[in-house]
């Protein structure tokens, strides 16, 4: 996802790259200045890594464990990124829950997406865990928000805890998942709200089927979600076979 492609031999931190320049993405309401007037609700205050007071207990609760920097900065775990600041909520890891929803099986399959806000693409109806909350809170959570569907009395099988190729991403600031399958009998009902513009049904009973549907709306997949879509339709496999 990144603008700023890194040579794989200079991705690794322990690779020395002293004309290293990575290009500071940090929109305009998390500079520092603007946070001293305001904080978005959805990110903390601190203006920079130095400024967390937390981070043993940050580096001890990540998804994906992580290092930091001489300066005590927190470090992408996939190495250099091209790209600096902070475009999230949170310094480090954002922690994130994936719900992904498939109905029917064989031919007859479909999966639940919804169309992002903010990059306008089709991707799972999920998001970030709000603090405090447990990652099998939040997937019920956030797919009630962005498409009104409730299985909060369903129980899921977890996919995977990974890192995400998010767009926001930078050296310092990155997003893990907590991806997880729901299988229902079939469809249900789904209406967009919250973060997104359009909740949708499309044919899954493959990668390349259900690329050619959003294709012919004339849609792209978030290429960040494509390997959990991917994994958990290798898995259904497995479970429906």
């Amino acid at each position: 996802m990144s603008d700023h492609p890194i040579p794989a031999t200079l991705r690794d931190w322990a690779v020395s790259w002293p004309t290293y320049a990575p290009v500071d993405v940090t929109p305009p309401e998390l500079k520092p200045s603007a946070l001293k007037r305001e904080v978005p609700s959805w990110a903390e205050a601190a203006p920079t890594p130095a400024d967390v007071t937390d981070w043993g207990r940050r580096q001890s609760a990540a998804l994906i464990p992580y290092r930091r920097d001489a300066h005590g900065w927190p470090l992408h775990p996939a190495g250099r990124t091209g790209r600096t600041g902070r475009n999230l909520g949170r310094w480090g890891e954002n922690a994130a829950a994936d719900p992904i929803v498939i109905a029917g099986t064989g031919p007859q399959r479909q999966i639940l997406l919804i169309t992002r806000d903010d990059i306008h693409q089709e991707a799972i109806p999920g998001g970030m865990v709000d603090p405090g909350e447990t990652a099998p809170a939040a997937l019920v959570r956030e797919l009630l928000e962005e498409t009104h569907v409730d299985l909060s009395d369903h129980k899921p099988l977890i996919l995977g805890r990974d890192l995400v190729d998010d767009w926001r991403q930078t050296d310092h600031a990155w997003v893990a998942s907590t991806s997880a399958l729901y299988v229902l009998p079939t469809t249900v009902t789904a209406t967009a709200d919250d973060d997104a513009l359009d909740a949708t049904w499309y044919p899954a009973d493959s990668m390349a089927s259900l690329e050619t549907a959003i294709s012919n709306r004339g849609r792209t997949l978030y290429s960040a979600h494509r390997p959990l879509i991917s994994r958990a339709l290798a898995e259904l496999e497995k479970l429906q076979a």
